[in-house]
């Protein structure tokens, strides 16, 4: 699909992109770089860092790998680092690496329950602790910027009520929200670095939806949701790119809902019609009562 954006929206940025290699992450990647960003992936797999990489360059985009584990300080200091030595600056930091799988909570050790809180909130924090003095009016390749960078953290829609096998996850994506509000607010202030989050839905085509959605999940979800239909990786990258150009310039703290408002769906406990029906005899009934006080009130 055609994007909305101008093809230099992102013209002279770096972009750095946690799980850039494949998924969301790597769509977010691939659109960033077609609309002007030289762009860094992080990974923990060599080969798949390398497929994107040259996926990304056959596109005419400046694009680097670097292998690393979120969970790992020393290791999201030295992609950090190396992304800004081979820059000369980082603009945007996406912290879309994220680990899931489906787990009853009574079965689920405290070693998962962690493992997925390391990946997802310690390791958003940890990358944009490391990222915060590249990013900063006035850091190292910022100084003659007249404003901060951008931050973008990837969530979900999991813990605004509840989901079934997911506490994990759900736990998790509280904290990184928590995360974005509260870096918006301190990094705002202080250094003018906007820190925005998106939520995505269901995407097709994706490693989550393939461990997680099996085709007859699947079929009951799109029933639930109001526009019937997966999202696609292109609406999270184009959600993206807005929060992190000159378009979303007014947005901090928030984390945009993309989801076609599944979040917000409720199984139909009646059909339309038979609501219909329903809603006949109840107007009905109140047409045959006498309007007016009981005599006894007059």
């Amino acid at each position: 699909m055609e994007s909305p954006f101008k093809p230099d929206a992102l013209k002279g940025r770096v972009a750095l992109i946690t799980g850039g290699g494949s998924g969301i992450g790597f769509e977010i990647s691939s659109q960033f770089g077609k609309h002007g960003a030289s762009i860094a992936i992080m990974g923990r797999r060599k080969q798949v860092l390398d497929a994107a990489v040259s996926a990304l360059r056959s596109l005419g985009i400046q694009a680097i790998g670097l292998e690393g584990d979120v969970r790992k300080h020393e290791d999201a200091r030295r992609v950090v680092e190396s992304t800004f030595k081979h820059f000369g600056r980082i603009d945007i930091l996406v912290n879309s690496a994220a680990g899931n799988f489906l787990a009853a909570a009574e079965d689920l050790s405290p070693n998962g329950f962690r493992t997925v809180l390391d990946i997802d909130a310690v390791g958003t924090f940890t990358m944009c602790s490391e990222a915060l003095k590249y990013l900063k009016k006035g850091g190292p390749g910022r100084e003659d910027s007249s404003s901060g960078g951008s931050i973008l953290n990837i969530s979900a829609t999991l813990h605004y009520t509840a989901s079934w096998y997911q506490i994990h996850v759900s736990a998790a994506k509280a904290a990184v929200d928590a995360t974005t509000r509260n870096l918006a607010l301190e990094w705002g202030t202080d250094y003018e670095i906007r820190v925005n989050g998106i939520a995505p839905g269901p995407i097709e085509g994706t490693p989550g939806m393939s461990k997680l959605g099996p085709e007859e999940i699947e079929s009951k979800a799109r029933d639930y949701m109001p526009l019937y239909k997966l999202g696609e990786k292109w609406d999270i990258a184009m959600a993206a790119i807005y929060l992190s150009c000159d378009s979303g310039k007014y947005v901090n703290g928030s984390t945009m809902v993309v989801d076609s408002g599944l979040w917000l769906s409720k199984p139909r406990h009646l059909p339309k019609e038979a609501v219909k029906q329903l809603s006949r005899v109840v107007e009905k009934r109140s047409r045959a009562k006498p309007v007016g006080l009981p005599t006894s009130k007059l």
